[in-house]
Parts: structure tokens; sequence; C-alpha cells
């Protein structure tokens, strides 16, 4: 028993030293499982503050994808028709037509920027529509001065010889003559003229004259009532208002019957020698053409002209452009290809261009053809032209 005894007292002291000996490494081991109030505390502060921060970010990440949804929703919203209820798809195209009101009422504002450049670019031309349109490619007043007195230094080398194409000796013979020109040729006059002078030579001799043996001479040319009753009675109105001459003056010429400033400036220039603008037919045709003005009434035109031009060159400047009229620059087929002014010319191309065609147009000396007079300046003789045969010749 005693053995027994003092086995088990070394087994249990033995129990005990081993216990004593691992006591320090098992209680180094559990240390880090223990913590102390301080570092426990301290652990549960940062995983607060990490809690914190996962829950922070979460929620923002939700917000993100909840603002994302939201704007897609609000994009999508004009193209989504709910279908499953009858009462939403009824509330969506009752509001469709608000949107589109409103955006109606948002319109005028680019409608604005639109037409008010419009109204800017219809306002520009409406002052050159009077002054500067009626110039080729918005010509200048300068330069059309310098163009219209060029074309003038042209003609007057085309036609150094141009002269009134009217036939007569003196004041009287000229005025009456050129009352009988109106809606006829002055070829027709000239040769009608020679009768009548020859029997009435003088305005005492015309104003008591016969009407009916006026009227049988006048026949030819035309309107021979009017006309008879036109040259009788300035006739009359000279003999009774200025002694039997022709007056010298554009105020008192216009008082005679028949005569107009067209009459009055052919006389003036041509048996006074005082400066004058003659607008027939031919010269409003081509001052139009040429674009040196753009008006219709003779006066207007007269006026236009006449400003472009020293007062000196007024009468030789309305032979230039009535010769040119009649010889070349034609009412329906112009002679083109044929015109010595077609670079100046903004009309050119109006008539034939072709110059073996154009050539075949001219008329007159240019033509080789006889003149509308049947007793010519000896410059037109000398020139190459040729007098005009008398009336009944052929």
């Amino acid at each position: 028993m005693g053995e027994q005894v003092s086995d088990g007292g070394r087994k249990t002291a033995k129990a005990a030293r081993t216990a004593a000996a691992a006591g320090p490494a098992s209680a180094k081991k559990a240390a880090p499982a223990r913590k102390t109030p301080a570092k426990k505390a301290t652990a549960e502060k940062a995983t607060a503050e990490k809690a914190a921060e996962k829950k922070a970010t979460s929620e923002k990440a939700t917000a993100k994808k909840s603002a994302g949804k939201k704007a897609a929703a609000d994009k999508a919203a004009p193209a989504r028709k709910p279908a499953a209820k009858k009462a939403s798809a009824r509330s969506a195209k009752k509001a469709a037509p608000a949107k589109s009101s409103a955006a109606l009422k948002k319109a005028p504002a680019p409608r604005k920027q639109v037409v008010a450049p419009k109204k800017a670019t219809a306002s520009v031309p409406a002052a050159p529509a009077k002054t500067v349109a009626a110039h080729p490619q918005g010509e200048s007043r300068t330069a059309l001065v310098r163009r219209a007195r060029r074309i003038n230094r042209e003609l007057a080398e085309v036609y150094p010889y141009a002269h009134p194409e009217l036939d007569f000796e003196n004041p009287f013979q000229l005025v009456v003559a050129t009352v009988l020109s109106a809606q006829t040729t002055d070829l027709r006059v000239n040769q009608t003229t020679p009768a009548l002078f020859a029997r009435y030579p003088a305005p005492e001799d015309l104003a008591a004259a016969d009407p009916e043996e006026v009227e049988e001479i006048l026949r030819p040319t035309g309107f021979f009532r009017a006309k008879t009753k036109s040259v009788i009675g300035l006739s009359k109105a000279l003999v009774e208002q200025f002694g039997g001459e022709v007056p010298g003056r554009l105020e008192d010429l216009v008082k005679l019957p028949g005569v107009g400033r067209k009459t009055a400036f052919v006389v003036l220039g041509n048996a006074f020698g005082r400066p004058g603008i003659t607008v027939d037919t031919h010269f409003q045709r081509l001052v139009r053409r040429w674009k040196w003005t753009d008006e219709t009434d003779p006066d207007k035109i007269e006026a236009a002209v006449g400003a472009l031009f020293p007062k000196s060159d007024w009468t030789d400047l309305s032979h230039h452009v009535i010769w040119h009229g009649r010889r070349i620059c034609h009412a329906r087929k112009p002679a083109c290809g044929a015109c010595p002014i077609a670079p100046l010319c903004p009309a050119y191309g109006e008539g034939e261009t072709d110059p073996e065609k154009a050539k075949k147009l001219l008329k007159y000396e240019k033509a080789g053809q006889p003149g509308q007079r049947l007793k010519p300046p000896q410059a037109y003789l000398d020139a190459g032209g040729r007098p005009a045969p008398p009336l009944g010749a052929g």
C-alpha cells in the first residue's frame, strides 16, 4: 500500500510540474484571445467606423442608382405609354397636346431669328432700286457718268457727220417739219415738205391756207387732219404773237399748237444753236438699254440724261443716240454683232450677235443705202452718205 501511495504521489507531483512548465506557454498562446478593456474599446470603435463607411458607401451607391433610374425614367417618359391601365393611356393622350402647345408657345423665339434676316435682306435693295439698280451690277454714279460719256465719244467717232435728219432752210421750216414728224419717219416728212413749203413759204402764207389743200399735201405723213390743224394753228400764233418769227426761247415755243419740249429742243438746238436734248422714241429706247436711267416719262428722261453730260454736249448727244438707234440699235432686233459700243452696253445679246448676220441688219449709209434727207449736209456726202430719193421716185 505504501508503494502505491508513493507512486500516486509521484504522478501527482509530476503532473503538477508539467502543468507548471506548460503554464507560461499556454498563457502566451491564450493571450491574443484575451483583450483588455482599453484594447476592446479601440477595436469596437474601429469596427463601428468601418461599418459606418460601408453604410455610407452603400447609401451613395443606392442614391446614384436611384438617380440614374429616375433620369432614365424621365427621358423615357414621353415615349412610354402604360399599357396596363387605360386611364393612364388617356391621361397621356391628354397630356400630349399640352406639351405640344407648350412647345408651340416657345417656338416664336427661333421664328424671329429666321424672319429677321429676310426683313434685313429685303430692305437692302429698297434704296438702290431707284438709284443704283438702274446701273449694271451696282454701278456707282461716277462710273455711270464715265461710261455714258465714253459711249458718246465712241458714237461721235462712228457718226462724225451726225445732223438733224429733217430738211430745212430756216427755223419756220424746221418747226413745221418737226411737228409733221410725229408718228412717221423723217424720210417721209422730207419727201412731203418740199411741196408744202413751195406753196406756203412763210408763216403768213400757211396761216391763211385752205385746210383742205393742206390736208391733201400732208396726206402721206399720216394723221394729216390733226397735223394740218397744228401747222395752220402754229403759223397763226407766230403771226399774231411773235410777228411771224419763230421765238428762240423754250417757254415761248411750247406755247405754239403742236409744239412740245421735244420739238422745242430740236428747234433750239439746230436752228438757234442752243443746247437741248431731243427725247424721241429712239432716244428713250437706247438710254434705257444702256442703263442711263429707268425713267419712262420724256421729261424725266431728259433731266436724268442731261445730268450726266455738260450742257454743251446735249445737242450732239441727241444726234449720236438717235442715229445709232436708227442704224444699228433697232427696236425689235438690234445688230449687236456690228455694234461699236458693245463692250459698254449692258443689253448686249438682246439682238443678233453674229457679226455677219448683224451686218445684214444695218440701215441707211451703214448698209450702203440712202439716208433720210433729200438735201443732206456736205459732210454727210463726203463721208459716203447718199441723199434720199424724192417722193414718188421709187
